[in-house]
């Protein structure tokens, strides 16, 4: 079936009901609009980012400077994609100013940062800096948007899980190949919960 990604991200993919504001951390994955190779190529298993992949990944490194109560953890930039974990404390305040338009509107400072947010100021972040830079410095300019509508979470909910997650991320360059993201892979737009399944439940 062809990739459309209006058919396909336009239904909110969240678990219904829960909180995500509450403590605990969480796996995610954000794909470029279209799936463009935007941030690098995988050259013999690993990774070799170009100057957009390293401000995504910088963008990344910065989120626990201006966003208390938001912890990182491990952290991958793939040509088009990127998966992280994502750790909410209970300690929850309020951003920080940030000077990349990541401050929200509207928002008292002393409310807790939900993963929404998080993924929304990284967005945001990681598109402004990317803007500037393409305009500037000569970077490949993006579709009509940096990155897709939606995006992928999985709530954690132990350590054993929390340990095969961090593995398959830093093991994911390795597995380029089979990756559900690369259009040259058999598992190419293979169902998000079905693709993880193996880590989950190992």
């Amino acid at each position: 079936m062809k990739y459309d990604p209006e058919k396909h991200h336009r239904r909110s993919i969240r678990l219904k009901g829960y909180d995500y504001s509450q403590a605990g951390a969480y796996f995610v994955t954000i794909c470029t609009q279209n799936r463009e190779c935007l941030f690098g190529e995988i050259v013999e298993g690993e990774m070799r980012l170009n100057n957009a992949g390293q401000i995504v990944q910088s963008v990344w490194n910065e989120l626990s400077q201006h966003y208390l109560g938001v912890d990182i953890d491990a952290f991958a930039v793939m040509p088009n994609h990127i998966h992280g974990i994502v750790v909410l404390t209970s300690v929850g305040a309020g951003p920080c100013a940030y000077p990349d338009g990541g401050q929200p509107r509207g928002v008292a400072p002393t409310m807790s940062m939900s993963l929404p947010d998080v993924v929304h100021r990284f967005k945001s972040m990681t598109t402004t800096r990317y803007r500037h830079s393409y305009t500037q410095n000569g970077f490949r300019p993006y579709p009509s948007r940096l990155w897709q509508r939606d995006y992928y979470d999985h709530i954690i909910r132990n350590d054993d899980e929390l340990n095969r997650i961090r593995e398959y991320i830093i093991n994911n360059p390795l597995k380029w190949e089979f990756d559900r993201e690369n259009p040259f892979s058999v598992n190419y737009n293979l169902d998000y919960k079905e693709y993880f399944k193996g880590i989950y439940e190992r």
